[in-house]
């Protein structure tokens, strides 16, 4: 117990002080702004707890962060369970999101992909639909960084144990949220 709170505390520490990381979230913020300010949408994907690291985004954009406003188009795609399963099963797990990119993406959205490892299959293919569909992407990692796949913005947070990268990207998603929020939404 005492090894997992310094590891985070430690990661954390490491992550408030990091001016390429601060830097990322700013580009981000400002990516989806435009996009939304456009009429567009922010789609999210993660497998595991980064995909309830998508829904927990997802909400935080179509419901409210730190103050009413109204709602941002965000969706995950983690959670329509018929096409999840039907993708999976007529193409297999690594298209199920990079499918519904291509049905739902439209040229000028963001693509939010979520991998603690940078190397999740469905993530890479997502990266790629998008971007061969014109959609902003991006990506949270840990530091290893994306594997495989072009990506327009990745942060790359400064661990590489999985239950603390989850909580440096909620964090980094809480305030990506916050600064489109503002941008789109002032008091």
């Amino acid at each position: 117990m005492t090894d997992y709170l310094r590891q985070s505390a430690e990661a954390m520490a490491a992550f408030a002080v990091d001016e390429a990381s601060q830097a990322v979230m700013i580009g981000l913020a400002v990516k989806i702004t435009g996009a939304l300010a456009g009429g567009g949408r922010l789609l999210i994907a993660g497998n595991g707890g980064s995909a309830a690291d998508a829904q927990h985004i997802a909400g935080e954009f179509t419901a409210r962060l730190m103050y009413d406003r109204r709602p941002l188009s965000a969706i995950a795609l983690t959670t329509d369970t018929s096409s999840l399963t039907a993708i999976g099963n007529d193409y297999g797990f690594a298209d199920i999101f990079s499918r519904q990119v291509m049905a739902l993406g439209r040229e000028g959205d963001v693509f939010l992909g979520i991998t603690t490892s940078g190397r999740s299959p469905n993530i890479l293919r997502a990266l790629e639909a998008a971007r061969e569909a014109g959609l902003i992407t991006a990506a949270f990692t840990g530091h290893a960084g994306i594997q495989g796949a072009p990506c327009d913005v990745t942060l790359a947070v400064p661990s590489g144990w999985t239950p603390v990268i989850q909580q440096l990207h909620i964090t980094a998603a809480h305030i990506v949220c916050g600064l489109v929020e503002r941008a789109l939404c002032p008091r």
